[in-house]
């Protein structure tokens, strides 16, 4: 959202305003980060933000303690690693224009020192005294506007390769601070906000959504007998099957623990049940091995819970009804799928 330090004082208190007789209306708590959410959301900076709250208000939800949380914390919080990153790169950036722009003054007084130049051989060969000599001042000239050129085309060219290679690290810290480092997936909060913009996306468009949650069977066991290093390689095994199981429009992330989720925009909760069970089915037919020794550990199997998206509810109340469906397919004897309704 935009700097506020631009707001008329009048403006401003028109908005609170608003934002307060909001609250009161919708019952919500006057507390700061409540009233920064419906603040921003009555200036109307925040395009997403207020879509999104316009769509949980004609589908009557109930803005209570953890949906404005969310609001709060996906719309309005500061997102560290990334702004700290964008921050040093910003100075960075300022410091590359600021030689630009000194370059680029540079070259245009040279360029009326060349005019005043070029004047003066001018009338050097009016007065025809020496044509010789007048000839020779414009060549010298000459070679020394080419020679400028090309010095600001080589620091432009410079500038050009730095600001590259400044937006390639910035592409890289979100990369990093959007994947998980062990298993290579979505981490937890880049599964969050694209979970919010799918749920935004089905109401808007009537569409299905349907979320699995999978959870490796007897994880702790694997830990205890083998160690950490042997519980890594089988939840990058398990990520490995999720990613290939999914398709291309759809999100593979680590939930937290042993705990993967797969978010299918546009399926319905057969559908998804199928993607599930084909993950399922595959990581139980893989074999582990102990890669230091080759010791054959054996099969690793999960337990799966598959719900579909109910316009309005929010992310943690779809997430709740998932893991309850994973629940019962633990409690079922693991190593199956279960669907939140079956």
């Amino acid at each position: 959202m935009q700097s506020l330090d631009d707001l008329e004082p009048d403006h401003a208190a028109s908005v609170s305003k608003h934002a307060l007789q909001l609250m009161t209306e919708l019952e919500i708590p006057a507390t700061p980060p409540n009233f920064t959410v419906w603040f921003a959301y009555v200036l109307g900076r925040s395009a997403a933000l207020r879509k999104t709250i316009d769509i949980l208000r004609s589908n009557d939800r109930k803005f209570d303690k953890a949906l404005n949380r969310e609001l709060y914390d996906t719309f309005l919080k500061s997102t560290g690693s990334v702004g700290e990153v964008a921050q040093t790169i910003s100075g960075e950036l300022d410091a590359i224009l600021s030689s630009v722009r000194n370059d680029v003054a540079g070259a245009i007084a040279d360029g009326a020192a060349h005019s005043e130049e070029l004047i003066e051989v001018g009338r050097t060969l009016r007065a025809a005294n020496d044509p010789q000599l007048a000839l020779k001042r414009l060549a010298d000239e000459l070679t020394r506007a080419t020679e400028r050129a090309s010095a600001l085309e080589a620091k432009l060219v410079e500038a050009s390769g730095e600001l590259g290679d400044l937006r390639k690290s910035l592409e890289q810290a979100e990369l990093r601070s959007r994947t998980d480092a062990l298993t290579g997936l979505a981490n937890r909060g880049a599964m969050e906000s694209f979970l919010r913009t799918a749920q935004i996306n089905a109401m808007e468009s009537g569409d299905s959504l349907s979320v699995f949650l999978i959870d490796v069977d007897h994880f702790k066991k694997f830990n205890d007998t083998y160690g950490h290093q042997l519980g890594d390689q089988v939840l990058r095994l398990v990520a490995k099957c999720l990613q290939e199981g999914i398709r291309d429009g759809d999100l593979a992330a680590r939930y937290g623990g042993e705990e993967l989720i797969g978010i299918l925009p546009g399926a319905s909760l057969t559908m998804t049940q199928e993607v599930a069970e084909r993950v399922r089915t595959r990581i139980a037919s893989a074999n582990v091995k102990k890669r230091a020794t080759g010791e054959l550990i054996g099969q690793v199997t999960i337990s799966a819970g598959v719900a579909q998206f109910k316009p309005g509810e929010s992310f943690e109340t779809l997430i709740e009804r998932c893991d309850q469906a994973l629940y019962r397919a633990k409690q079922s004897g693991r190593n199956c799928t279960i669907a939140q309704g079956d």
